[in-house]
């Protein structure tokens, strides 16, 4: 029995280790790095075409006519219902806790550049997409790696890493997040939330992508809009004292940030860490996830596509992860030692009539963690094709749905650990096929804004 112990007691030290190599300071300069690159070569294209791509992904909405399986709208929600989650409500508070003000201005940068990452992500994603026997389209890093680079064994890196973080971080801790909160706000027993998650993932799973298109472009709008709006009910209430924490935000961001209270104190380089850390696992730019919802996209030319998806790193990172930031800050509750979900929902109580902050928010994060299933079912599924052929995709969705209820009762420590690992790993195959195919993206970008690739602005 001690041998056992020690062993799953050295497992857990391992993958601890690991997680830590793969999120340390290389891969986040690698990751941030390839996001300064590609806005220095696509000439800073995510702030010149900002507003055009927000008209086309909020606005027009769709490209008529044009090869793909869901509008550009269907598949920006998707890209959303994966990336909107708990790293939107528990990781800006934790970065804050660790990292204190300034966390807030390097989150900043990492969705800034990340607008460009993801841009070229869903422009190879769209490039280089195929269709399997029932007309779908699949596409993704392992696609763009493969067709592209020629390089399918990388591409079956990707794949394999992305198989399993989906079941991990993209399945099991999100339906064990909204049991927890369910639970703490309501009462309501894990197994009984579990089994409802589970049917409802299910029914939505059972008509593939189209399916989880509609679904997401109904809850993640509604779910962003009621979360945005309460996020400004507190910063409103605060309004005088925004100023004052705009300059604590860039000033800590530059200078070491004194202990105070709870709060322990944090160097330059702990604030950098912690806002760069928990920013890419929010938006998951460079990870080339959302490359593989982008891909599904009806569109007339890559570069569309590849516009509405960076929209989602500034909607997740820019708008969401900010609100939640600037509420925490706003109400001075970063110093009072506490972190994750906790701290975001002493912020909100703290303007919000009686408990209604903490209640809004464990229903926010409730519908977060149930889009993100949805969002990652689908990066799941895809990669499960990729590997194992189109018959794969029946039983992997019956045991992706499966899973929801195993995460809703179980314990996940190893788990988390696990799927962290796997989730930074994706990015590793899928930043060298960025960096190799930036040439690609350079030119097919200036083939259409110069008119001489068929598409337009209209």
């Amino acid at each position: 029995m001690e041998t056992g112990t020690g062993f799953i007691q050295s497992f857990q030290s391992a993958v601890e280790y690991a997680s830590t190599l793969v999120w340390g300071p290389p891969m986040l300069i690698l990751l941030v790095g390839t996001g300064i690159y590609l806005t220095v070569v696509l000439r800073g294209l995510q702030f010149s075409a900002l507003l055009p791509a927000l008209h086309l992904a909020l606005v027009k909405r769709r490209d008529k006519g044009s090869k793909g399986d869901i509008s550009h709208f269907q598949a920006l929600m998707t890209a959303l219902a994966a990336t909107v989650g708990t790293g939107n409500i528990a990781g800006v508070a934790t970065a804050l806790t660790w990292g204190g003000p300034g966390a807030l201005f390097w989150m900043w940068v990492t969705g800034l550049f990340g607008m460009a990452t993801k841009y070229a992500e869903a422009l190879l994603a769209v490039k280089y997409r195929t269709t399997d026997k029932k007309g779908m389209m699949c596409g993704g890093p392992m696609y763009y790696l493969s067709n592209g680079l020629g390089w399918k064994w990388l591409g079956v890196l990707f794949a394999i890493f992305a198989a399993v973080a989906a079941f991990g971080i993209g399945n099991m801790v999100q339906s064990n997040s909204v049991c927890e909160a369910v639970h703490g706000t309501f009462g309501v027993a894990h197994r009984i939330t579990g089994v409802f998650l589970t049917v409802a993932t299910g029914l939505v799973l059972l008509g593939g992508i189209k399916s989880i298109g509609r679904v997401t472009s109904l809850l993640v709008p509604v779910m962003i809009v009621f979360y945005i709006g309460a996020a400004l009910w507190v910063i409103l209430a605060n309004l005088e004292a925004l100023p004052a924490v705009f300059k604590l935000i860039f000033t800590q961001a530059f200078t070491p940030t004194a202990a105070s209270g709870g709060f322990a104190g944090a160097t330059v380089m702990l604030t950098i860490r912690w806002g760069v850390a928990r920013g890419i696992f929010s938006n998951e730019s460079g990870l080339g996830s959302s490359a593989i919802a982008a891909a599904a996209a009806q569109t007339r030319h890559p570069v569309r596509q590849a516009m509405v998806s960076m929209t989602q790193t500034f909607i997740d990172t820019l708008v969401v992860c900010t609100l939640t930031g600037l509420a925490i800050l706003l109400t001075g509750v970063w110093t009072g030692g506490e972190t994750g979900v906790k701290l975001t929902m002493q912020a909100f109580n703290a303007v919000l009539p009686g408990e209604m902050g903490g209640i809004i928010v464990s229903i926010s994060l409730m519908l977060f963690a149930y889009s993100t299933i949805l969002g990652w079912s689908y990066y799941g599924e895809k990669s499960f094709e990729y590997l194992f052929g189109e018959r794969a995709v029946v039983p992997y969705r019956a045991i992706f749905t499966i899973v929801v209820f195993v995460g809703a009762v179980g314990k996940l420590d190893t788990v988390w650990l696990i799927s962290d690992v796997m989730n930074g790993l994706m990015a590793v195959p899928n930043l060298v096929g960025l960096l190799l195919l930036s040439g690609v993206v350079v030119r097919v970008t200036s083939a259409y804004f110069s008119g001489e690739d068929s598409g337009g602005l209209s």
